[in-house]
């Protein structure tokens, strides 16, 4: 799952189909994105990283990096 993602469009009061609409895709594609199921594209990021203000590392993790990290966190 998109955590910072999903933050970013809360705390600015949009929904799934505000930014699928953003994006041009429809919503149950923007969801399984946002959900982790299906990755985005290149271009998704950046369009994604211009709406919020934002560098693509900040919203974007690897997910190799975020299961590592979450790896860490449960072992502490």
């Amino acid at each position: 799952m998109q955590y910072k993602l999903v933050a970013l469009r809360k705390s600015d009061g949009e929904t799934q189909r505000d930014i699928a609409s953003l994006l041009g895709i429809t919503e149950q594609a923007y969801r399984n994105k946002e959900n982790g199921k299906t990755e985005f594209k290149m271009n998704e990021m950046f369009d994604l990283a211009r709406h919020f203000n934002a560098k693509i590392e900040e919203i974007f993790l690897p997910r190799k990096y975020t299961f590592c990290e979450q790896s860490k966190e449960k072992i502490k």
